[in-house]
């Protein structure tokens, strides 16, 4: 027990009693300083306290304005290094690990709880938009946005070129109702924004399988291969699995959300979580759908090819019939024997010349007939 004891201590340093403030912040080397924060702001019934001078203020000066005053802190940073997130993290007792995940990003959609602190990873989902789809065409392109939920703070770490949350952050700010629920309406609102994301995209990603479909399933123009189609057709099929990778994991930490009391979530916030885990259940489903129809499509396509390949070959071996007739009958006479019939007969060329033009057009008709030619 001992030990268990050694290796938490370990692992999580003193959290639960932060260090006084003027100790725990580097002022000499201010983050917010740099490009990766992108809005500090200080909230109090749900509304935004105007900073005193008309400057940006510090998460610094946020966090010792909200523990003078009240309200909480709202900070927004992208893609910061471990230098700029290092005195963030320190201001605010992060855990290490979850610091750890929010520098590096390239994390699984998921929630863990850090003491008084809930650490969220949410998957943001862009489409690319594309004239035509072809076997090298990108159609989502993922994204990253942590949340870091306090009692007095929220911090958002964004990596990638979308999923921007500055028009949420000013609609919320058009909501004080709302926003004065806390850090807890931050992360819904954060939830809700990610999750109506993954809904326009999945309506975008089925009019490209509608089209790959549509196409498959038409009549084929001479020369037109079916290769080209079943390189856009698994394409398609890694950039749904890239979207699945997104959604699928994000589904568990949205239900506990909505499902389990925990004392960072207002409950009347958790409620609203409910109906952001049946939106994600939806488009769960939608993804599935996509993925098991385009397994279906690529079969079609493949039974497609293998029939092209089979109808040639019926061609070529139907051909090979009928022009084995004047090979087998030239080859017999071209033995040379001096007794053969008709071999010395005035009439005998043209005879096997009739005969062979009858018995080609004959098998040619027959095969015609049976739809070989």
């Amino acid at each position: 027990m001992s030990m268990i004891r050694d290796l938490r201590a370990a692992v999580r340093p003193s959290l639960r009693k932060p260090a006084p403030l003027h100790n725990s912040y580097d002022t000499t080397r201010d983050p917010s300083a740099s490009s990766a924060v992108v809005d500090c702001a200080v909230y109090r019934d749900g509304r935004r306290i105007p900073e005193a001078d008309g400057t940006c203020r510090t998460p610094h000066e946020a966090m010792l304005q909200v523990r003078e005053d009240g309200g909480f802190a709202w900070i927004g940073l992208h893609e910061p290094t471990e230098e700029e997130f290092a005195g963030i993290a320190r201001e605010f007792g992060l855990h290490p690990l979850a610091v750890e995940d929010a520098v590096h990003a390239h994390q699984r959609p998921k929630l863990e709880r850090y003491d008084d602190t809930l650490f969220t990873v949410f998957k943001t989902i862009h489409y690319i938009e594309h004239a035509e789809l072809t076997a090298t065409s990108e159609v989502v392109e993922t994204g990253e946005v942590m949340c870091f939920t306090g009692r007095d703070f929220v911090i958002t770490v964004r990596h990638g070129g979308h999923g921007s949350l500055r028009a949420l952050r000013h609609r919320l700010e058009d909501d004080p109702e709302l926003l004065a629920k806390g850090p807890s309406a931050v992360l819904h609102s954060i939830a809700d924004h990610v999750v109506d994301g993954y809904i326009a995209v999945a309506g975008a990603v089925q009019d490209d399988i509608d089209e790959v479909e549509i196409e498959v399933f038409s009549t084929p123009d001479k020369g037109s291969s079916r290769g080209s189609d079943a390189g856009r057709i698994y394409q398609l099929k890694r950039e749904v699995l890239e979207f699945k990778r997104a959604v699928s994991p994000l589904l568990r930490p949205m239900q506990l959300l909505s499902e389990r009391p925990m004392r960072l979530i207002d409950p009347d916030i958790q409620k609203y979580f409910r109906d952001v885990a049946d939106h994600l259940v939806r488009v769960q489903e939608e993804v599935i759908g996509f993925d098991e129809l385009l397994n279906s499509i690529l079969q079609a396509n493949l039974a497609q090819a293998t029939v092209a390949q089979n109808e040639d070959m019926r061609k070529i071996t139907s051909w090979a019939a009928i022009i084995a007739v004047p090979t087998m009958i030239c080859g017999v006479y071209g033995m040379n024997f001096h007794h053969m019939p008709e071999l010395r007969w005035k009439y005998g060329y043209p005879m096997v010349m009739g005969v062979i033009g009858v018995v080609c057009f004959s098998i040619h008709r027959m095969l015609k007939r049976n739809g070989w030619l």
